[in-house]
């Protein structure tokens, strides 16, 4: 199998393929980490813990206690399975073996070597075996005297420092730092690691670079950290430090590489990503703690959780987020009440057997408490039949959610990493994480605002025998089908939280049933970091692990929301760049799902992508949709301003009333207006028509910014002034918070039939005219007669204090209400004050003119 290893440094690209050198080729200090993982080679690049699998199988039995001899620039090691055998291993990953008489039988699993070319290898105990591998030397191949250490101490791999020629190692449990010196075997203590202090991990590779700083690799979760400086510690010194880079999991690792290569660092102030590992700054895990990069970051609730990556049902999608704005939805986890046990979600359903919350890992992580936040709403909008989730705090903050959905005949169609990345999330690295013996994909990903997480995606299939299978994919196509699926997506600020949220789901499944069978898939080798689109163009950010220099992009588009999916198909090239940009030209668009697949990679990468959404308010019963159509958007020529896609075209009839939004994004999460002072459409209809900016933190509906207008049945351009948007409550509008844009129709007392047209929506800035004089009479009260609230509306020319005044028939006076007024149509809604049933007078009073209405309410 022919692989492709790259490796960047800030001082070289170093390209190497397998196969085209010649045999015999040593490695030659080059600036890669190997690791070992049984008789499989990755090549690690430390700066950015990316690894790429460049050799498989090179032996029959399980290699370990390797390391990199400066005498003759291979790797050596040693098999696990054979009677005293080590091993020479080219750059072509040819292996020569060898006999060493002098050497243990078994059990040899922790080796590093020496300037001079002395293999030291130890297994457990204190017995260090020497073996000479120094090809000038007369004992080349010879066993030396044993090195017989101070003190035992529990650990997995060990490595020297070129700088001071001394053993270094990490102990499992204790995670002290230990200094071996070679020549007399004295094993010093110099404290514990504080970035791995309470950690319980096997370190199984470690690694130094040419500076002196010494690389620990966590077998279980990947993570590798470094320790600076460390020839300079004393026992109780201060020591230095920090995670450093997100790497492979395995329950077999060993790790060798050239002590005097350099490993570039990254500077977590300068805005340039120096160490090449295509993150910057405070997202380059290095940074964490470092200037004013957090050493952790809240994360996402899993209340907003679940939104499934496909275009099936973008429309209910849309309108439960339509809904969950118009209800003024909120979600304070710190509001809501602790959880102490399973019993008090399992008592909800009333179900004797198997339930999600079996699975929920209450009480794992230290100092925390859980909080329900299931998210009810999806099981009308998605395949899932049961939802449950819980939000995991810790010191007045989120740290970690976890979310169960239960399917029937089909996995849960949303995974988190799916959608983000082109709704303004980055995929920061994919890596594995070891659950109990099976390496597991695991996302790190940064939110739109800036926080950062680690996420996993484990689904229980339930075939209704005595025990379950799991299964954890990228790719949904990948997943079984038939039988019961019950999902859980855990994420976590920490990915050591993380690893713990997942260790105890698995204790809890097989406590349940035995698990019969795992089967995941590797990450995805070429992937798209973040994306972006505008004017017809998607703009993404692609992450090549493997070189790859062609894709394939496949897949399908819907130009608006109303349209049919077609298919996509293309082939792209690639530089083989780790990271580069590109663009891919779909035209205007309102969403495409495609799959981006290079020949190299094992994991295709899937993608989801949906331009904010036009959709109808149908809570009316009795509205009757005659033509419900939304139009693709036929031009990019965008001057300055923010555009919103797509034309719309309604009819329809009804009692009450209807409505059509048109949010900014899918997910409708605020943008700012702020730059902007005008809001241009082009419309055409009858009637009034209220508009409405949707202001995200304001729950009370009838206090959002609004303004109206008077429909023409000819299409005509608007330009409204956005400082005409105005709230019943008199409180300044916040444009940096605005979700949507509402276009609301009132029947006002009798059925209505509506034919509207909207399209040309933009923001922009512009120079506005002088206001419009308007007719100082206009006074209208709808819907009257009043069930719940009516609006009121009236121009007003010049713009005044006036005041609004409500009395019943007998005179007493109900309301009375300070207006300040604006040049213009302005609006106030008449609701929650509890009137009878009757009529009333309303007046508004102002200094040149009073007009009254009757208002009936029923």
């Amino acid at each position: 199998m022919k692989k492709q290893l790259q490796s960047i440094t800030a001082i070289l690209w170093l390209t190497f393929v397998p196969g085209l050198l010649a045999q015999e080729e040593p490695f030659n200090c080059d600036f890669n980490a190997y690791l070992f993982q049984f008789n499989d080679v990755y090549a690690l690049n430390l700066a950015s813990g990316n690894s790429i699998l460049v050799a498989e199988n090179i032996t029959e039995e399980k290699i370990n206690a390797t390391g990199y001899n400066p005498t003759d620039g291979y790797i050596w090691g040693s098999l696990a399975g054979s009677d005293k055998t080590i091993i020479r291993i080219g750059a072509d990953f040819h292996v020569d073996q060898y006999s060493i008489p002098t050497l243990p039988t078994a059990n040899r699993y922790i080796g590093d070597i020496d300037v001079n070319g002395i293999y030291h290898l130890k297994p457990s105990g204190t017995t260090v075996y020497r073996v000479d591998i120094n090809p000038e030397s007369p004992n080349y191949l010879n066993g030396l005297s044993n090195l017989t250490l101070s003190q035992n101490i529990n650990i997995h791999d060990w490595a020297f420092n070129a700088v001071d020629g001394m053993l270094y190692t990490a102990e499992k449990g204790s995670n002290v730092l230990y200094r071996i010196d070679p020549a007399t075997g004295l094993v010093t203590a110099l404290g514990e690691i504080p970035i791995m202090a309470g950690l319980n991990y096997t370190y199984g590779a470690v690694y130094f670079d040419a500076d002196g700083r010494f690389y620990i690799s966590a077998n279980q979760t990947g993570t590798i950290y470094v320790i600076q400086d460390v020839q300079s510690l004393e026992a109780g010194s201060n020591m230095a430090s920090n995670l450093f880079a997100f790497g492979p999991a395995s329950s077999s690792n060993d790790g060798a590489r050239c002590p005097t290569a350099p490993v570039p660092q990254e500077d977590c102030t300068n805005g340039i990503d120096d160490d090449g590992d295509g993150l910057i700054d405070c997202d380059d895990p290095s940074c964490s703690g470092i200037a004013e990069c957090p050493v952790v970051d809240p994360t996402s609730g899993a209340s907003d959780g679940g939104l499934e990556s496909n275009n099936r049902l973008s429309d209910a999608i849309s309108q439960r987020n339509y809904n969950r704005v118009k209800s003024g939805f909120s979600f304070n986890p710190f509001e809501q009440p602790k959880l102490s046990s399973r019993v008090q979600l399992k008592a909800k359903s009333g179900s004797d057997g198997f339930e999600l919350a079996d699975f929920l890992p209450l009480g794992v992580l230290s100092g925390t408490v859980s909080v329900e936040s299931t998210p009810a709403d999806l099981i009308t909008i998605t395949n899932a039949t049961e939802v449950i989730a819980i939000d995991i705090l810790r010191d007045q903050q989120a740290v970690a959610a976890v979310l169960g959905m239960q399917s029937e005949g089909r996995v849960y169609e949303h995974t988190k990493y799916i959608c983000d990345r082109l709704l303004g999330a980055e995929l920061l690295n994919v890596s594995t994480i070891l659950l109990g013996e099976t390496p597991f994909i695991v996302s790190q990903i940064k939110n739109p605002d800036g926080t950062r997480e680690f996420v996993i995606s484990l689904t229980v299939v339930d075939s209704g025998d005595s025990s379950f299978n799991i299964e954890s994919h990228w790719n949904l196509d990948r997943y079984s089908e038939g039988g019961t699926y019950y999902t859980y997506q855990l994420w976590a600020n920490q990915l050591d939280d993380l690893f713990l949220l997942g260790e105890e789901f698995l204790r809890l499944v097989n406590t349940e049933r035995p698990v019969e069978n795992i089967s995941v898939s590797n990450p995805p080798e070429v992937y798209v970091k973040k994306g972006t689109y505008s004017n017809g163009q998607l703009n993404l950010t692609l992450i090549n692990r493997v070189g790859s220099m062609q894709a394939n992009v496949e897949g399908g588009i819907r130009y608006s929301e109303t349209a049919d999916t077609e298919s996509v198909n293309a082939t792209i090239e690639l530089a083989g760049n780790f990271e580069q940009e590109m663009d891919l030209n779909t035209g205007t668009l309102f969403d495409l799902g495609f799959r981006i697949e290079a020949e190299e990679s094992t994991t295709p990468d899937d993608l989801f992508f949906s331009d904010g959404v036009w959709g109808i308010d149908q809570a009316d019963p009795s509205l009757s949709l005659v033509n419900y159509e939304i139009n693709a958007q036929e031009t990019t020529d965008y001057e300055d301003g923010l555009y919103l896609e797509r034309s719309l075209n309604l009819e329809a009839t009804f009692n009450d009333y209807t409505a059509v939004y048109r949010s900014f994004n899918p997910r409708f999460k605020p943008v700012s207006l702020s730059n902007f002072n005008a809001f241009e459409f082009a419309a055409s209809g009858s009637g009034a028509m209220q508009i409405t900016l949707v202001q995200s933190n304001i729950s009370d509906w009838t206090d959002q910014p609004r303004t109206s207008l008077e429909l023409s049945e000819t299409l005509e351009n608007h330009t409204l002034s956005l400082s005409s948007f105005g709230r019943t409550s008199g409180i300044a509008v916040d444009l940096s918070k605005i979700t949507s844009v509402v276009f609301t129709f009132l029947a006002e007392g009798s059925p209505r039939q509506l034919k509207v047209q909207l399209s040309d929506l933009a923001f922009k800035q512009v120079e506005l005219p002088d206001p419009v004089k308007l007719d100082d009479s206009r006074f209208t009260i709808a819907p009257n007669p009043m069930t719940e609230a009516s609006v009121m509306r009236w121009n007003n020319a010049s713009g005044e204090s006036q005041k609004v005044l409500i009395h019943d028939m007998l005179g007493q006076q109900i309301l009375e209400k300070e207006i300040n007024a604006q040049a213009g149509l302005n609006e106030l809604s008449i609701g929650g004050l509890n009137l009878r049933s009757g009529i009333y007078i309303v007046s508004l009073v102002g200094q040149t003119q009073t007009r009254t209405l009757k208002l009936m309410v029923q």
